[in-house]
């Protein structure tokens, strides 16, 4: 259970951090302004990333919540 719990904590992590789901003001600015800079595979490849690592956030989180209530 614990095992799932840190994969699902870290996945989520790297999921909100890779779409910029924790920007902080100086980020934000960066942000908004690398947009135009940044090339479609490269937008492309993160969202592909957070969605993947999100899924697996999902399903890790859930077979640990399973887990602790079958315990």
């Amino acid at each position: 259970m614990t095992v799932f719990l840190i994969i699902g904590v870290t996945a989520l992590i790297v999921s909100m951090l890779s779409l910029g789901g924790v920007p902080t003001d100086r980020q934000s600015h960066r942000e908004r302004s690398s947009y135009q800079s940044e090339t479609s595979e490269h937008r492309n490849f993160r969202t592909k990333l957070a969605l993947y690592t999100g899924l697996i956030a999902v399903f890790s989180l859930a077979i640990a919540g399973f887990t602790y209530l079958l315990r």
